[in-house]
């Protein structure tokens, strides 16, 4: 029987890392295979699910990548310094997360960069901007969807089943 290669339609989960070129540091890692289906629901951006294409279980596939290509170039008119007597107490740590809305109402994620003793910087590009890096991605499983999976266009997740009068399904 030969093995099973990537391609669309097929069921795959893989585990990977993402390194910084330069600083050769771990930027994000999963250890737990995500599962999705090529082409339909994939969960990494299409610049590397398409270099997938054609591989099989158990390959190791590095793959060099700009994130500008998948975020865009930095955007420096996404980086507001506030006095900090204006920032909220609990915003005034490096790596905090702050929600902020354009003039639209959309909600978009800004992450504290700076602060000092006067002034406080965030920062709305993706933390990933204007890096090179390398995903390391392994292979775990290629497989055809069951029909539920194909059906549900993904992985069915594992939810446990409450025993509890009165509840009911809401999809």
């Amino acid at each position: 029987m030969s093995k099973m290669v990537i391609e669309d339609g097929k069921f795959v989960e893989l585990t990977y890392k993402v390194i910084d070129k330069k600083t050769k540091e771990v930027l994000s890692e999963v250890e737990f295979p995500l599962g999705y289906i090529q082409g339909i629901s994939e969960v990494l951006s299409s610049e590397v699910t398409a270099e997938l294409v054609g591989q099989e279980q158990g390959d190791v596939i590095e793959l060099p990548i700009h994130c500008d290509e998948i975020y865009g170039p930095r955007d420096e008119s996404l980086v507001f310094t506030d006095h900090i007597d204006n920032v909220p107490e609990e915003y005034r740590k490096i790596g905090m997360s702050v929600t902020m809305e354009n003039e639209a109402g959309e909600p978009k994620d800004f992450i504290v960069t700076r602060v000092d003793a006067s002034s406080v910087t965030v920062d709305g590009n993706n933390p990933m901007c204007g890096r090179e890096v390398v995903f390391i991605l392994q292979v775990v499983t290629v497989r055809e969807p069951t029909d539920e999976e194909a059906s549900a266009g993904g992985p069915i997740k594992d939810t446990p089943v409450f025993d509890m009068p009165n509840t009911r399904k809401i999809h």
